[in-house]
């Protein structure tokens, strides 16, 4: 359970900073560059929690790359939701919460892609 949670809090944290960084670069390019650059910036950050969770042992080595790729789906549904209800706090702020599910999800995947390593 308590891997599960911290799983879930790096994904959230990386997808935001990720979006955040990835917003501030595409600032420099207007109004479209600033959201293209978030989303870039959240898929891209995001995906690294896979490589944190396994580094940290709180998944098996074979659950990253699923890992991973559900915290990048997880942030392009919560970029979806935060870009509808930007007229509210609560839309954003809540949606941010399905990139660690996202996550959460992709560790309990039993695909993990090539090169199976249940070592861990």
């Amino acid at each position: 359970m308590r891997n599960a949670i911290l799983t879930f809090i790096v994904a959230c944290l990386l997808g935001g900073a990720g979006g955040m960084l990835g917003s501030i670069l595409g600032n420099a390019a207007g109004r479209t560059g600033l959201f293209v650059g978030g989303v870039v910036g959240g898929v891209v950050l995001a995906s690294l929690t896979g490589v944190v969770a396994r580094w940290r042992r709180w998944i098996p080595s074979d659950r990253a790359r699923s890992t991973g790729v559900g915290a990048a789906v997880g942030f392009l549904a919560a970029a979806l939701i935060a870009t509808r209800t930007l007229g509210s706090p609560i839309g954003p702020v809540l949606s941010t919460s399905l990139i660690g599910v996202g996550a959460l999800l992709g560790a309990r995947s039993r695909g993990g892609g090539r090169g199976h390593d249940a070592s861990v």
